[in-house]
């Protein structure tokens, strides 16, 4: 049994810069193979595409290929009525996935979607049959240690999607991942987007404004050395020799 103090418990947290979340992985995209796992957004793609805020459509403009897969049929679906390449799997599922026989990947996008998952180290694992063996996984998720949900707390609320069942710190995000042969390379904090409708109600209205605000204090904090108050997370990882 390991025997830990309580030193072992306090971690510096790795160097990261700030980035536009989408321009960072169309340049990672940029001329290669890219897979990305749970495109469809979980019910958001309507929504997402009409703000600019889809992130599959921005890795088709730079990719030199680029295939989408999904548990959601509706969400693959309307991607296939697009045009896009895009195959119905549960990639928990590592024979489901190594069923597809799909051409490795230079780049694997799992873009926001391991929050939604009960068996994250399934996933991980599974991961392993869709990227080369020098490819590049690129996870992005939301900071269980960001600013909008630390300011959040003392109003006694939480802000998440409706279908998060865990977030992770930059510290446990990494420990997931070397427990399933993943090495983490680099790391990178993003900022979201607050998506709006149109006819928004007075209250939410003044909520946007006011999530506007507390965004711009995160990405202030983050630029003069506090990345981490950012409330998103990208982790590059390479598979473990």
């Amino acid at each position: 049994m390991n025997s830990y103090s309580q030193l072992d418990m306090i971690h510096r947290l790795p160097p990261a810069t700030l980035v536009d979340r989408f321009k960072y992985l169309r340049d990672l995209a940029a001329g290669r193979r890219v897979i990305h796992v749970g495109f469809a957004d979980a019910g958001f793609q309507t929504l997402n595409e009409e703000s600019g805020a889809w992130l599959h459509a921005h890795l088709a403009t730079t990719a030199r290929e680029l295939v989408g897969l999904d548990v959601d049929d509706d969400g693959v679906a309307r991607a296939v009525a697009k045009g896009y390449d895009a195959r119905v799997v549960d990639c928990c599922d590592v024979d489901a996935v190594r069923a597809l026989a799909l051409e490795p990947a230079e780049v694997l996008v799992a873009g926001e979607v391991i929050e939604h998952l009960d068996d994250v180290g399934s996933f991980l694992d599974a991961l392993h049959t869709l990227v080369t063996a020098d490819g590049i996984l690129a996870i992005t998720t939301p900071n269980a240690a960001g600013l909008v949900n630390t300011v959040a707390s003392f109003a006694n609320y939480e802000v998440n999607h409706p279908d998060h069942v865990t977030m992770f710190t930059c510290r446990t995000l990494d420990a997931m991942l070397r427990r399933h042969r993943w090495d983490p390379i680099e790391h990178r904090v993003f900022v979201q987007q607050v998506k709006t409708k149109a006819g928004a109600s007075p209250r939410s209205a003044a909520l946007t404004t006011a999530a506007r605000a507390l965004l711009g204090l995160e990405r202030l904090l983050a630029r003069v050395g506090l990345p981490y108050t950012a409330d998103g997370l990208i982790v590059l990882a390479r598979p473990a020799a």
